[in-house]
């Protein structure tokens, strides 16, 4: 199955209008795959990981204009503000985590068979040359 959605991501990033509409119609077999890839790695780990985002100083260097010339500037280190995005473990429902998995296997199975009819209508609708 992974083959398949590696097949896919693919033809994602190609600009054939026969390519585009199959990247249109399978995006959610996309998704639930990168979903299943997820919850599979917090049931190894035994916790999620989860992202947020802080902001932090930063030095640069910003144009300034010389006091004896309005035309001429030089640079000169300044503080500024960066955003990070950082991770710490996330406590979960071991239980739950296994019934969302199973719960994911079903929809990309559901998906995949919907998506193989997807493909051909996009192969016919878009013959390539």
């Amino acid at each position: 199955m992974r083959c398949w959605i590696f097949f896919l991501s693919l033809l994602a990033a190609c600009g054939a209008p026969q390519e585009q509409c199959i990247n249109r119609n399978t995006r959610d077999l996309r998704t639930v795959e990168k979903l299943i890839i997820e919850v599979q790695g917090n049931l190894n780990r035994g916790y999620a990981i989860e992202q947020y985002s802080v902001t932090v100083p930063a030095w640069k260097e910003c144009l300034v204009p010389f006091s004896d010339s309005a035309l001429a500037v030089t640079t000169w280190p300044c503080l500024d503000e960066r955003i990070e995005t950082r991770t710490h473990p996330q406590a979960i429902d071991l239980n739950a985590e296994r019934d969302k998995l199973e719960s994911l296997f079903i929809k990309r199975d559901q998906l995949a068979l919907e998506a193989q009819s997807v493909i051909a209508l996009c192969k016919a609708q878009y013959p390539e040359s």
